[in-house]
């Protein structure tokens, strides 16, 4: 690892200001100061941190660690800024074992993030398919199929409740399946899928397959064949203590604060350079670039855990942060999966898919998206699904943000953006310099501008006492929060979680 240690000691190399005198700062001096040397070197360390702990960056393996002491290594001890950690519990999950095959032949199975595990013997049955559509999201629909004591084959499906995954494992589950397998409803590798949660009661064991392989055995299925199924699947499920990473300017207005976000974690199938090292590091250098100016408003920087495993990090630091202290932020500003594809920007005035973040956020659009014209590159509103770090920020603290996304949060969109999306090439070879170059511009543009007028632009909201409160005294798992209770809040949109 020394080759990293040297990076960080020369990326360090005069970032830091100590004279008493900063300028002001100004959008022009932020963006100049953005290089792509630096952006993609922190890309080329996070590669090489996973090359080094078993290919991936992931919660509670090695190479997570190893990137919270990457990014501590570039921003603790630098004059005018403070640094801090945060430890949180997360439930961490490894497949140990996992097998199916359908008629003897076998098939590729991702075991889905906290399924129950099958004995050892595993479990043989006759495969049959479950209901097509919305229709797979209910009980009910199972009325007339006999799925007892059998194994479910059903396809990814976004439900109005329980999310793509757990909402097409539950129902068939209710009306006692052994097991479910859902295909994934695009051509990428199923290589994440989470249930959110863990949840014995209710759940049976589940796998993730390929498109192309369940089609195909849809096909066998509908044509009257009778396939018999073996599945086995051993998992850990343990709670495992991990870190949010965090730094902020000592100077400006600390009753008004911008926080800017990543995830610092990557699946465990692969670095994840995309997802999310670029917004690692994108958020790197806009603190690095800041250090050498003053602000009128305070700016923080945050590098969340756990995301992968259902925006734990994120969750938690909203959750547990005191009212006083929330109704310090001003705005929230997420970064992730911003060096390839389109220039995305969160629909927050939902004038393009209709869900409309708090008021404030369409202020914060419209700046991403006047600096975005202003240099002949056409920006793509992003549907806001609350699949990212953002969540919590809304849901929680009702504060206005915009995420700046180079994929959007549509899951059929990303798998066309990136294909390298949750998968083992997700490497130094997959981002585009220049994509994340002209995001961290963007960035930085967004940064002067909020940190300097942001009083000014976009109004200032405290968090939503009741729903604050109540939320603090339940289970940071959102799936554990009725959908109803929420609804009974004013919540005007739900997300189902980060499942793949």
């Amino acid at each position: 690892m020394r080759s990293i240690q040297a990076l960080v000691a020369l990326l360090s190399l005069g970032l830091g200001v100590r004279a008493t005198y900063k300028p002001k700062v100004t959008s022009e001096k932020l963006q100049a100061e953005i290089t792509t040397e630096n952006l993609m070197a922190n890309l080329e360390a996070l590669q090489e941190i996973a090359a080094a702990n078993g290919g991936n960056r992931a919660f509670g393996l090695p190479g997570y660690a190893a990137s919270v002491d990457y990014v501590w290594g570039r921003i603790s001890g630098i004059p005018g800024t403070k640094a801090w950690k945060q430890d949180f519990p997360g439930l961490f999950n490894l497949v140990e074992s996992i097998e199916l095959r359908v008629d003897g032949e076998p098939f590729y199975v991702y075991g889905l993030t906290y399924s129950p595990s099958t004995s050892e013997e595993g479990i043989t049955a006759e495969l049959v398919l479950g209901p097509e559509g919305e229709a797979g999201c209910y009980a009910s629909s199972y009325e007339g199929l006999d799925v007892v004591g059998k194994i479910v084959l059903v396809e990814r499906f976004r439900c109005p409740t329980g999310g793509t995954l757990a909402g097409r494992l539950l129902p068939a589950a209710a009306n006692g399946a052994a097991a479910v397998l859902i295909y994934n409803n695009v051509p990428t590798n199923a290589t994440a899928g989470t249930l959110s949660q863990p949840n014995p009661d209710e759940y049976v064991p589940g796998g993730f397959i390929n498109q192309a392989d369940g089609l195909a055995i849809k096909e066998r299925l509908e044509a009257g064949e009778t396939l018999e199924a073996y599945f086995q699947q051993t998992q850990t499920i343990e709670e495992r203590i991990t870190q949010n990473v965090f730094v902020e300017t000592e100077d400006g207005d600390p009753e008004n604060i911008i926080v800017l976000g990543a995830h610092l974690d990557s699946v465990q199938a692969g670095p994840g350079i995309n997802d999310d090292g670029s917004g690692t590091s994108l958020i790197l250098e806009v603190f690095h670039a800041l250090t050498k100016y003053k602000a009128k408003n305070k700016v923080r920087f945050a590098w969340w855990g756990a995301e992968e495993n259902g925006l734990v990090g994120s969750e938690y630091y909203c959750s547990t942060l005191p009212a006083a202290e929330a109704n310090k932020i001003l705005a929230y500003l997420n970064f992730d999966m911003v060096s390839r594809g389109y220039f995305g920007v969160g629909d927050g005035d939902g004038s393009s898919h209709g869900s409309v973040a708090p008021p404030g956020s369409e202020v914060i659009e419209q700046i991403y998206v006047d600096y975005f014209s202003g240099r002949g590159i056409e920006v793509t509103p992003a549907i806001i699904t609350n699949g990212s770090d953002y969540a919590s920020f809304w849901q929680i603290l009702n504060k206005r943000y915009v995420f700046n996304h180079a994929v959007e949060f549509s899951k059929d969109s990303s798998v066309e953006q990136d294909p390298c999306y949750h998968q083992v090439c997700d490497t130094i070879e997959n981002p585009d310099p220049e994509t994340i170059t002209v995001n961290a511009q963007a960035a930085a543009h967004m940064v002067a501008t909020l940190a300097m007028k942001g009083t000014e632009l976009i109004p200032k909201a405290p968090v939503n006492a009741t729903m604050f409160n109540h939320v603090k005294a339940r289970s940071l798992m959102w799936d554990h929060i009725a959908i109803e209770e929420l609804e009974a809040l004013g919540e005007r949109h739900l997300g189902c979680g980060h499942e793949v």
